[in-house]
């Protein structure tokens, strides 16, 4: 697997990709302190998040769920849906993307607080 492909270095913090299947991927995912992830969508996969460190707060659809250690919500496939670190230390969660193709080309963001696009 290509260096690129294994990690990830956004604005609003990182992630590394940790097993990466023909049928699943897992991703660590960390969010610093008041930095959101885009409101967007997949096509092609659902996804399952677990809360390992700090708070977040998911939205799904326009539905709030406010989430700490221990906490997990899946987020379907084609629902919009983002997360924000409203604690003071970073966001630590996993992500476990079940489907048929896992690729950061199957993202559709209808807002973004980075001024990426589709």
């Amino acid at each position: 697997m290509d260096k690129k492909d294994m990690m990830g270095f956004p604005p609003w913090g990182k992630w590394f990709v940790l097993i990466d299947e023909a049928d699943f991927k897992v991703k660590r995912i960390e969010v610093l302190p008041g930095h959101r992830l885009s409101y967007q969508k997949h096509f092609k996969r659902e996804e399952h998040w677990q809360v390992v460190r700090g708070k977040g707060l998911v939205t799904i659809d326009g539905k709030e769920y406010e989430l700490t250690p221990g906490d997990c919500i899946k987020i379907p496939k084609e629902s919009f849906h983002r997360i924000k670190n409203i604690g003071d230390v970073e966001l630590v969660f996993i992500e476990v993307q079940r489907g048929e193709y896992f690729g950061e080309d199957d993202i559709v963001r209808i807002e973004d607080d980075y001024g990426r696009n589709t």
